[in-house]
């Protein structure tokens, strides 16, 4: 796996096989983001960036867009779903949560953040995993 196609076709095919909604794919001096709903990948040369048609085909069919309301990370850090180790999760699916109910934490320099439901709702599904590192913007999980 020598070229950069080999490396795009692998991380389209990471995407479809997991259901990856986005990826990066990065160089020494680039980067390549993926999303599922854009339709483009964004090649970031240091330090101008450009935008280039997603050549990547696949002939599985797209999953199906998520419904109900995306809860998102709102900062860097490790997502824990429990209050502590051997604790239940705050919310599984199928929980009826209210807005402002905490649904995680997530941990960023040692500073343990609680985050909470935007929405009232019931747990459609749990996207981010137990100990994950997740970014800004990053789905934790959606209400509907």
């Amino acid at each position: 796996m020598d070229s950069v196609s080999d490396k795009v076709g692998l991380v389209v095919g990471l995407m479809e096989e997991f259901g990856l909604e986005k990826a990066v794919l990065e160089g020494e001096d680039w980067s390549v983001e993926f999303r599922r709903d854009a339709g483009t990948a964004v090649v970031a040369p240091e330090p101008a960036r450009r935008t280039v048609p997603n050549r990547a085909k696949s002939t599985k069919a797209a999953p199906a867009a998520p419904s109900g309301v995306p809860v998102q990370s709102p900062t860097t850090g490790i997502f824990y779903s429990s209050p502590n180790p051997g604790a239940p999760p705050f919310v599984k699916v199928g929980d009826v949560v209210q807005a402002g109910q905490v649904i995680g934490l997530i941990e960023a320099m040692k500073v343990f953040n609680e985050i909470s439901a935007t929405v009232a709702g019931t747990v459609q599904r749990v996207v981010a995993q137990n100990g994950q590192l997740v970014q800004p913007g990053d789905v934790l999980l959606t209400i509907g």
